[in-house]
């Protein structure tokens, strides 16, 4: 069964609007887990705007299941992440100033610098993906930096299937059968819902793991976090 990973970014969001501790970040990433998640996923970005780099450290302590944390391998996020060792990094190539991902690598303009990357954290049994696009030429040059798996970027995908495109999980379904066959495992993330989750994993091979943040935590204002949290485990079954 491809596993749940929470991105909890959003629980941020709404904790630092006031400047307070409400909602408790590290009991929503406690409670989540109890209600079956089988993955905790944050993003710190260079200006905090959601999640703080403390939070990173408070976290993995009571993350239980699985940590995976996301960003652009600066050396800051590297140090970071080299202190906590989570079990997964996810390289992300989104712009300081980015509102949220919108793009995968360009893992041939990038790939010596990427190499890097993935070799250091490899030799701290960091599991390393790598953000995509369905881009089998990427794909095939993301297998050469040594990484153990890749995320597929899927806003493509939720875009295409909310207007009634169900054709548009062609190309995540030859991106991970290409991704199986050159050894690398297979997560996916970004604007995936209740609403497009089971199509698309009932259609791509291989898929380990799904990040899902903002239309789960969107989701749970109308039927309770709980609630939601079971609902795209009854999506992946």
């Amino acid at each position: 069964m491809t596993k749940l990973s929470v991105n909890i970014n959003k629980i941020a969001t709404l904790r630092n609007a006031r400047g307070g501790d409400s909602p408790n970040l590290v009991q929503a990433a406690i409670d989540i887990q109890s209600f079956g998640a089988e993955g905790i996923t944050i993003h710190p970005r260079p200006d905090e705007r959601h999640i703080r780099y403390q939070d990173a450290y408070d976290l993995k302590p009571v993350v239980t299941t699985e940590l995976n944390i996301e960003g652009n391998p600066v050396q800051k996020f590297m140090d970071l992440v080299l202190e906590i060792k989570p079990e997964q990094v996810t390289l992300v190539p989104d712009a300081v100033n980015a509102i949220t991902s919108n793009a995968g690598w360009d893992t041939i303009k990038n790939q010596s610098f990427l190499s890097e990357v993935v070799a250091e954290f490899k030799r701290n049994e960091i599991r390393t993906s790598i953000f995509m696009d369905t881009d089998l030429n990427l794909i095939e040059a993301a297998a050469k930096t040594g990484a153990d798996r890749i995320e597929l970027y899927t806003e493509n995908y939720a875009v295409a299937y909310a207007k009634g495109n169900k054709n548009a999980v062609q190309p995540y379904v030859e991106s991970a059968v290409l991704a199986g066959n050159l050894g690398m495992g297979l997560n996916a993330g970004h604007d995936l819902s209740l609403d497009n989750l089971q199509y698309f994993a009932k259609k791509v091979p291989n898929l380990l793991e799904v990040s899902i943040g903002h239309a789960l935590i969107s989701e749970a204002l109308y039927f309770g976090l709980q609630n939601v949290v079971n609902m795209y485990l009854q999506k992946l079954k």
